[in-house]
């Protein structure tokens, strides 16, 4: 081999070594659709292989872990629910530095058996940490734990809290869908005063997560709701355009991709639809590209990766179609039932089942499975990655999953 090739594969690896890794804001990622621009990434992990750490984590909360430099965040419930916290975590080690309570209760709130009192996911933006914990209350926490300013929203979600906040500009905006009360309310960052409210009153309950999109140029707020999905301008609040369906209690978080908009209809009967997204007004008759009424999921979030749009159910059956079309390429059980939304990341899907076994395939129109990976414990919270790793929460412990 020639010695200048040699430099060039010398100088390659070094700067894939040192490059900076990615952070992991939100819930989904930095986009908030589940992908990572994330390299060198493990694709065989078991409880005595390629695991960096293992700690584990006081209480019990299904919100993902979040990422920023060296700092991880997550949020917990402790005392069966009467103390939310807000933990940090030192990637390098796992160490536990910060265990605040941000929001105490004499009595916790009726949950669902597969929800936690600390589900939704939390936002880091610079040196500031939102977390959210439905009715019980909002907040802003510094990265020392200290506690900025809360506020709460009143609204009954029926079994606990479930949608994470979407961060945009100065603003933080969460779906608040009760069963009496339904809203979309965007919370001024630096304060927590509400900057806009709007009643969508009418409809049922829901746990959806937001997704700010562009289109034409003019950012969207995708809220997903029962029997609606509707798209706000996220500066002033106002509808751009809703389309209808039967269906509440969602919660996959929309995604977005060839000027369509995907969204999951929720129980009784889950349906996914394709919306184009440059309507206004009611476009339920208008703007729905396509539907797919068998399998789509009621958790799991879909994820777009190219042309194709892939979905898991909850009962495990995993779904490649045409984004644009909805035509089917294959469908293929992966066993057990399925919470956590799929990650794409390293040139590899990644699906996590609630009983902690991961499924790797390769993207593509034909199914290509790579590899199926165990670990301990119960596995409701979606995958993250950052500095050519994975973190895996379970009902007891976090995961710092790398290849060595």
């Amino acid at each position: 081999m020639k010695t200048p090739l040699i430099a060039a594969l010398v100088v390659s690896l070094l700067l894939f070594r040192t490059s900076p890794a990615e952070d992991w804001p939100q819930f989904r990622g930095p986009g908030g659709q589940g992908h990572s621009a994330e390299r060198g990434l493990p694709l065989r992990w078991s409880e005595t292989e390629n695991i960096t750490w293992k700690v584990p984590v006081p209480g019990l909360g299904w919100s993902s872990p979040v990422i920023r430099g060296e700092q991880i965040w997550l949020t917990t419930a402790t005392d069966d629910g009467r103390s939310l916290r807000a933990v940090r975590l030192d990637r390098a080690t796992g160490r536990i530095d910060v265990d605040v309570e941000v929001f105490g209760r004499e009595q916790p709130d009726k949950i669902h058996q597969k929800n936690s009192h600390a589900s939704p996911t939390p936002i880091i933006d610079g040196d500031r940490v939102y977390v959210h914990f439905g009715p019980n209350g909002t907040a802003c926490l510094a990265a020392d734990g200290k506690i900025l300013w809360k506020i709460t929203l009143d609204y009954d979600p029926v079994h606990g809290a479930g949608g994470s906040p979407t961060l945009f500009e100065d603003m933080l905006l969460v779906s608040c869908d009760g069963a009496e009360t339904q809203f979309v309310v965007a919370l001024d960052k630096n304060t927590g005063q509400i900057r806009w409210k709007r009643d969508r009153n009418g409809g049922r309950h829901s746990y959806s997560t937001g997704l700010v999109i562009d289109v034409g140029g003019s950012p969207q707020f995708i809220s997903t709701g029962g029997d609606k999905v509707a798209a706000y301008d996220p500066r002033s609040g106002n509808e751009i355009w809703h389309s209808t369906y039967d269906g509440f209690s969602l919660v996959p978080r929309p995604v977005f991709g060839h000027g369509l908009v995907f969204v999951a209809t929720g129980y009784n009967t889950s349906e996914l639809h394709a919306i184009r997204a440059d309507g206004r007004g009611d476009v339920t008759a208008t703007h729905v590209a396509w539907t797919l009424t068998q399998s789509a999921p009621y958790n799991p979030s879909p994820l777009l990766v190219g042309d194709e749009l892939y979905i898991v159910s909850d009962s495990g059956i995993a779904t490649c179609l045409d984004a644009r079309t909805g035509k089917q390429h294959w469908r293929q059980r992966l066993g057990g039932g399925f919470s956590a939304s799929p990650l794409f990341a390293d040139g590899r899907i990644y699906f996590l089942n609630e009983t902690g076994e991961a499924t790797v395939i390769e993207p593509g129109t034909d199914y290509k499975e790579l590899a199926k990976n165990k670990l301990d414990g119960r596995t409701l919270a979606s995958l993250a990655a950052s500095g050519r790793a994975i973190f895996l929460r379970t009902d007891s412990h976090l995961y710092r999953i790398g290849v060595p």
